[in-house]
């Protein structure tokens, strides 16, 4: 049987939604589906992906950030592409290759079309015109999607309430997580991993240690997390923020401008999941979200969480249950929930525990694969075989 060639569409193979694009590409069979990674940019997994076998296509013109001259010809490459390489499936992640991928592979005729949202480019945190017509894009997208897979019931609840595509074609999937599918063994970060972690991040063995973990830039709210430090009152707890991004230079400097905290900045680390054992409390305080992969990896190493109620973030910290939730936007509630957690040890490891169990199976490899494999079989596309004009700018 030949195998079913599928591209996989990402604009940065990188962070959490890379991490899940390609532990997806790496969860199936070889000889059933042959993955071709398609990506602007990314960091190690770019390695890894290519050590795995898989093919690695970069391309310098899909970009982040709204650039029209590059979108265009970003379209136009990934339609030559498609149209060469004569794939059965197109498998875009994130709003930019979101469009540009699937209007691509649209318009090359590529059999199915597959998008996953990790999250959405609209938010509560934009003006109404922009927020409306992002929807409106993604909602004359779902009309040339085969199936949507969300990360997440809070992201599938989403697009099912903007009508972004047919209630019918929509799936909800997890992230693969490391340390998920042990996550009901355990109660917590052994007492050595605690201290291997803390001394490859130079801090003491006996050390408060409050962390986060994500890209520096507006969506995950490093300044909150900052400001959460400055509110909590705690001279002796240590701030630790795992990742870069364009804001690093401005979280550095607002870090330095406020000496009642402590805070150790020490950029993209390669390592997470090793050095997650090193925090007392994991915070996430971002405006919006899909379901990041590192508050699933914290859970499963018994790390207790505070996080912002955003998105699919509640399928898994349940208020009072699993970990605390607090309102995005609003760091004195997250510095209350962390001092909570530090102040509380006990009810602090009731909810690690609980957290740990909640994940089992749902977050590893194998269900992924069953995800994928049922999102690529040809049941039918459902888009139209003529060409449908796509009236809005090709832009994230």
């Amino acid at each position: 049987m030949t195998a079913l060639r599928v591209a996989t569409v990402i604009t940065r193979l990188e962070g959490g939604a890379g991490q899940h694009a390609l532990r997806g590409a790496l969860s199936l069979d070889p000889a059933d589906v042959a993955t071709t990674i398609i990506t602007g940019s990314g960091d190690e997994q770019l390695d890894q992906a290519r050590a795995a076998g898989l093919e690695v296509i970069v391309e310098p013109a899909l970009r982040a950030p709204i650039a029209p001259a590059s979108d265009v010809r970003a379209l136009a490459r990934l339609r030559a592409l498609f149209a060469a390489r004569d794939f059965d499936v197109a498998h875009t992640h994130c709003a930019k290759a979101g469009v540009v991928g699937r209007l691509a592979a649209h318009q090359a005729g590529v059999p199915r079309l597959v998008h996953t949202y990790h999250g959405f480019p609209f938010h509560e945190f934009q003006g109404a015109p922009r927020r409306q017509a992002y929807v409106q894009i993604e909602r004359w997208l779902g009309r040339i999607t085969d199936l949507a897979l969300c990360v997440g019931t809070g992201v599938a609840v989403e697009a099912v309430r903007r009508r972004l595509i047919a209630p019918e074609r929509i799936r909800t999937i997890s992230v693969v997580a490391e340390g998920a599918d042990q996550a009901g063994l355990g109660s917590g970060p052994s007492a050595a991993a605690r201290r291997r972690a803390r001394a490859e991040l130079g801090l003491p063995p006996d050390a408060t240690v409050v962390g986060a973990v994500g890209r520096l830039t507006y969506q995950k709210a490093p300044e909150d997390f900052l400001a959460a430090l400055g509110a909590l009152g705690r001279p002796g707890v240590t701030g630790v923020w795992l990742g870069d991004g364009e804001l690093a230079g401005q979280v550095a400097a607002q870090a330095r401008a406020m000496p009642q905290i402590s805070v150790l900045l020490p950029g993209h680390r390669d390592n997470v999941p090793r050095l997650l054992p090193a925090f007392d409390v994991f915070a996430l305080p971002s405006r919006y979200e899909g379901l990041p992969t590192a508050v699933v990896e914290a859970m499963a190493g018994g790390v207790p969480v505070v996080a912002t109620a955003v998105n699919a973030v509640g399928d898994v910290v349940v208020p009072g249950e699993t970990g605390l939730l607090v309102p995005p936007g609003q760091p004195a509630l997250l510095a209350d929930g962390i001092r909570f957690l530090l102040d509380t040890p006990l009810a602090a490891a009731r909810m690690a525990a609980a957290a740990r169990a909640r994940l089992g199976d749902r977050f590893g490899a194998p269900a992924l694969r069953r995800a994928l494999t049922a999102a690529y079989a040809s049941g039918g596309a459902v888009t139209s075989p003529g060409m449908i004009n796509c009236p809005y700018r090709v832009s994230a």
